[in-house]
């Protein structure tokens, strides 16, 4: 309870939520039980709905909100308050990494990476998706894997591309940047090597650079590369690695109301995946005097911590299960998801240093049992905030009664339906 209460105070939840308007000064709300009704607010085979947040958050304060009460705070305001709450939580919780790879050569290495969020079709016009019809937002993540943080977090629709939201400067100087194909961009790739930072990159099948030289010699008849087009060779090919300079041209961004085209010379490595008979292609900046190919095989591995991390979010923290038709709650649901992903995390560091040294958490199974146990976490933090919640029966009471009076409940359609007619 304290590492909870550390990470996020009641004094600053209130004070911030007051800041924002999220709350009035009578504090009728009472706001580090409703933020943590959001954290916790879900229980083994429940999803993430608005009843289950009000029933938690019922179960934990002082006093019980109505649903038209409860509703109506979710507002853009509420929406903006939990997007700070997660951007300070992603500067304060480690993201473990459970890759393998040599990264200390790096001032950081950095992840860029996206995960498509299927809504309601009714929010077409908020958020664009590729197809008509439908509606999707995407979560833009970049993860530091040297820090163990995320270090940025992005919303947008789904028609916004991913690329746009990487911007390319100084602080890229020491680091490595891994990127999936969403990314690949020859111009993007020459600022990288420009401002003194890295990247490693899959090779597009539709970038095709000619080979300038190679840096691997082979013996006997081996098939001369040089001034060849990659894929125009790959396919014969059975050597075990690849490793090649090539010259991409480009386009340079905008100066003057032109674009004027350019060449930059980078380093492409194959590795033969000896299961599917082909090669995995890497595009990159690194020097082959510090890296293998499968040095490079091996750090674009550390990619696959991005795709755990989308996986946990929609499998456990259900993070694309958004059946409502409403932009703001849509927000506010990303927002709470996130906020649990961190949360757990945060517990798992804990659990990690009571633990002896030799127990190992696979990060999913710890997401499986911090899930399991939300609620139990959720009312002993009650208990630890000194909150005095209603008794139960009275919160059975109110919780299950109808809501609007003047609508009938099926059962009672049903019955009335049913009833034999007297004849006039």
């Amino acid at each position: 309870m304290r590492r909870l209460t550390t990470l996020f105070p009641s004094e600053f939840l209130e004070e911030h939520a007051e800041e924002l308007g999220v709350v009035e000064r009578d504090r009728k709300l009472q706001i580090p039980a409703f933020v943590w009704a959001f954290v916790f607010g879900f229980a083994a085979g429940e999803s993430r709905t608005l009843a289950g947040f009000r029933r938690s958050y019922n179960s934990t304060a002082d006093e019980t909100i109505s649903p038209g009460g409860f509703y109506q705070r979710l507002t853009p305001s509420l929406a903006e308050y939990l997007r700070e709450l997660v951007e300070r939580g992603l500067d304060e919780v480690a993201v473990p990494d459970a890759v393998d790879a040599d990264i200390d050569r790096f001032r950081d290495v950095m992840i860029a990476d996206g995960t498509v969020l299927r809504l309601h079709e009714f929010l077409s016009d908020e958020y664009q998706a590729r197809h008509e019809e439908q509606a999707g937002a995407t979560l833009h993540l970049l993860h530091n894997a040297t820090d163990q943080t995320i270090e940025r977090l992005d919303v947008t629709d789904e028609k916004t591309h991913d690329s746009t939201l990487f911007k390319t400067g100084p602080w890229l100087q020491g680091r490595l940047v891994l990127f999936d194909l969403a990314y690949f961009k020859y111009r993007r790739f020459a600022l990288i090597d420009e401002n003194d930072g890295y990247f490693v990159s899959r090779l597009k099948k539709s970038a095709n650079p000619v080979i300038t030289a190679e840096f691997r010699g082979w013996r006997g008849r081996a098939i001369p590369l040089e001034g060849k087009q990659i894929h125009d060779v790959v396919d014969d090919l059975h050597r075990k690695y690849i490793d090649v300079e090539v010259e991409a041209e480009f386009k340079r961004g905008p100066y003057e109301g032109t674009r004027s085209l350019d060449t930059k010379r980078f380093r492409v490595v194959g590795v033969r995946n000896e299961d599917a008979d082909d090669y995995h292609l890497y595009i990159t900046n690194l020097p082959r005097e510090e890296f293998l190919p499968t040095d490079l095989a091996t750090l674009y591995r550390c990619r696959w911590e991005v795709e755990l991390l989308f996986r946990e979010l929609k499998t456990q923290y259900e993070l694309d299960e958004f059946d409502t038709s409403n932009p703001v709650v849509v927000e506010i649901l990303l927002y709470a998801a996130v906020l649990s992903l961190l949360v757990s995390r945060d517990l798992l560091d804990l659990v990690t240093e009571e633990a002896d040294d030799e127990i190992v958490f696979p990060p999913e199974r710890w997401a499986a049992t911090f899930r399991s146990h939300a609620q139990l976490i959720l009312h002993e933090l009650g208990e630890h905030l000194g909150y005095s919640p209603p008794p139960l029966l009275e919160r059975l009471i109110k919780d299950a009664q109808k809501i609007h009076q003047e609508r009938p409940i099926l059962q009672e359609t049903l019955a009335t339906a049913t009833q034999p007619r007297c004849e006039g």
